[in-house]
């Protein structure tokens, strides 16, 4: 039986990189796969995912209305599936993760999920609160934060490099605006 998977870490943990890695490592063995990345992820090209260390491939880029059981159905009649992977996962919806549940539970194809588990407020996402609840298998991807610590959170600064503690819960980008730091960095950052 085909599995849910919800790999999930602050910014800057690689996880596109191990989603591309994932994707290289089926193909490599003859197996089809089916990328999407959120299409509201504006910092390349429209359907593209792009790891920092220059890996980048072409992806179905989703919207919150898109039915992705039913581009993987449509997708199986040109011949075998061996995964789905999805790049920023915390974007999807709750309809969305269902309907990749019912991708692994009734087309018995494997889906892998890559994504933030929470925003610069350390508040779920929609998308990462209904796989953290529905997926077969969570793993966490480590990063560090400038202590050495291990990184769970996720926060956002201004051009001039201070803590934003409110906004709306999106707002695209990498380095630039957000910086990924220990619990108590995080803390001791907002505090301020």
């Amino acid at each position: 039986m085909a599995k849910l998977y919800f790999y999930y870490a602050s910014m800057n943990a690689g996880k596109s990189t191990q989603l591309l890695q994932s994707s290289f490592n089926y193909a490599e063995r003859g197996l089809r796969t089916l990328l999407f990345t959120a299409a509201i992820d504006d910092r390349d090209a429209p359907g593209s995912i792009r790891s920092r260390i220059g890996l980048q491939t072409e992806a179905i880029a989703f919207e919150a209305d898109t039915d992705l059981f039913a581009l993987v159905a449509e997708a199986l009649e040109d011949g075998r599936i061996g995964c789905v992977l999805v790049d920023e996962a915390q974007f999807l919806s709750k309809a969305q993760v269902f309907q990749l549940a019912a991708v692994c539970d009734r087309l018995d194809v494997p889906v892998l999920c890559y994504g933030l588990r929470t925003d610069f407020r350390a508040e779920l996402f929609e998308g990462s609160a209904t796989l953290l609840g529905l997926a077969d298998t969570l793993q966490e991807i480590k990063t560090i934060c400038a202590c050495g610590r291990k990184a769970t959170m996720n926060l956002r600064v201004d051009e001039y490099g201070h803590a934003v503690t409110d906004g709306a819960q999106t707002e695209i980008g990498g380095n630039d605006r957000y910086v990924a730091l220990c619990r108590r960095h995080y803390m001791e950052q907002v505090a301020r």
